[in-house]
């Protein structure tokens, strides 16, 4: 009773009936545990208030009421931590879930070079678990006999050495155990930290869809992989995975990078960087330009999946033109006229052409727009550093049509695009509403940084 009574005394600010329980006062509450005080929610206010009052003596339940003050403070004033046990545990987290986000992000480019280098189709076969690569030369055999079955080596590569196929091999395996030693890495310290009780359930609830996404992950990939196993429909096309089931598997991927990158961001930064009132209400305005400006990257990175999908990129290699014409004659030839959004060459990669050329122009126009908002300036700063950066994608995208694709050019390609979609991210992140109680105590005004 006497704890809950410190706690409630506390955060109503009755300082001096506090002082007043046994005849203590928290001066060395403060000198002793201030840091764990500021994670509970209390401001910096308060504590000065708190060394405002008389010396005396400890008060000693106040170690144990952290939890308690914890969880009153936040559902009274609006912030929800997202991780239980203090600075520590969120610094353990945060670091933990950036770890994850970027370990996907190689897995992107990764996946990128096995694409680039038509290594995707030289494992027939797939298990959840995996499995051992070839160790003998009797091995080797086997999987290359395995492969010569295949569609991609009777039209592609027919002829091809078995040490050129061992690259080839090597790459899809590399890309496969990288993924699955992401799911061990992810699930190992997930299952430590809900042991300690450091995730919520808010938390909790979360983590356990991105890891249930990332277990479906390799199922996707397997079914796009199975895709470029059967016969083309043609005997003059080339064996190529569905582009749908291409374009599948990068957005799941670009979603999982996503929610890693948001979550592991709300862990570490509770609330945005926010100094004062009129700061919140530019970060404000800068999220509604923001917001359709993210939505605009997601789909134009998405339409480059197609473009893989469909080897448009070998096609047109010019620029700014298609050839001779600013528009090819063929763009609506399929029947019925949705199939050339996502399956015509042509179309595919003119749709491509215009969403960059448009989110290139969008994202300076939000440049513009934003450069007298009253705004923090770490936000100031995201906004150029995202349109020098889609200006950088644009003349590498640019750049590999005009040297047919070479698998650097391609995979510098891929990675800026990811690239650009995480400054999105942090921007959108930066500039969220603050809770409610960081409200109460901003100033109307800040003086410049």
């Amino acid at each position: 009773m006497f704890r809950s009574r410190v706690v409630a005394l506390f955060v109503k600010g009755n300082h001096k009936a506090l002082c007043s329980l046994r005849g203590t006062t928290p001066s060395r509450v403060l000198k002793e545990e201030p840091y764990r005080l500021f994670s509970t929610g209390i401001t910096s206010k308060c504590l000065e208030k708190f060394r405002s009052l008389p010396k005396g003596h400890y008060v000693p339940s106040i170690r144990n009421m952290s939890t308690v003050a914890s969880v009153g403070v936040e559902s009274k004033e609006g912030l929800k931590l997202l991780v239980n046990g203090g600075p520590h545990a969120q610094k353990m987290v945060g670091i933990w879930l950036f770890c994850s986000a970027s370990w996907v992000f190689s897995m992107v480019i990764l996946g990128g070079i096995t694409r680039l280098t038509r290594s995707g189709l030289s494992m027939t076969d797939w298990k959840f678990t995996g499995g051992l690569p070839p160790l003998s030369d009797g091995d080797w055999l086997l999987e290359f006999e395995k492969y010569k079955q295949s569609p991609e080596y009777k039209r592609v590569n027919k002829g091809m050495s078995i040490e050129n196929f061992k690259f080839i091999y090597w790459m899809e395996y590399a890309h496969r155990m990288w993924g699955r030693a992401l799911g061990i890495m992810f699930a190992l310290p997930f299952s430590y930290f809900l042991h300690k009780g450091y995730i919520t359930l808010p938390l909790g609830l979360r983590l356990s869809a991105l890891f249930g996404l990332g277990a479906g992950q390799g199922l996707i990939g397997w079914w796009m992989v199975k895709s470029g196993l059967e016969e083309p429909a043609s005997e003059y096309a080339q064996p190529r995975v569905s582009p749908y089931r291409l374009a599948a598997h990068l957005t799941s991927a670009f979603a999982i990078y996503c929610g890693l990158l948001w979550t592991g961001l709300s862990v570490m930064m509770p609330e945005p960087p926010s100094k004062s009132l009129a700061w919140v209400n530019g970060a404000a305005k800068v999220k509604r330009l923001a917001l359709p400006v993210s939505l605009l990257v997601g789909v134009t990175a998405v339409s480059g999946a197609f473009v893989a999908g469909n080897d448009a990129g070998h096609a047109y290699n010019t620029f700014p033109k298609m050839g001779d014409t600013w528009i090819p004659e063929d763009v609506f030839d399929m029947k019925p006229l949705i199939r050339n959004f996502f399956e015509n060459t042509s179309t595919v990669q003119l749709d491509h052409r215009i969403l960059a050329t448009t989110t290139l122009v969008s994202i300076g126009a939000l440049w513009w727009s934003t450069r007298k908002f009253d705004t923090h300036p770490v936000v100031r700063s995201l906004i150029r550093t995202t349109l020098s950066m889609a200006a950088l994608q644009v003349t590498l995208g640019v750049s590999t049509l005009l040297s047919y694709v070479p698998v650097e050019l391609g995979t510098a390609h891929q990675a800026g695009a990811l690239t650009l979609l995480t400054l999105m991210i942090l921007l959108n992140h930066t500039v969220r509403k603050p809770s409610p109680f960081l409200l109460k105590s901003l100033p109307q005004a800040s003086k410049k940084i």
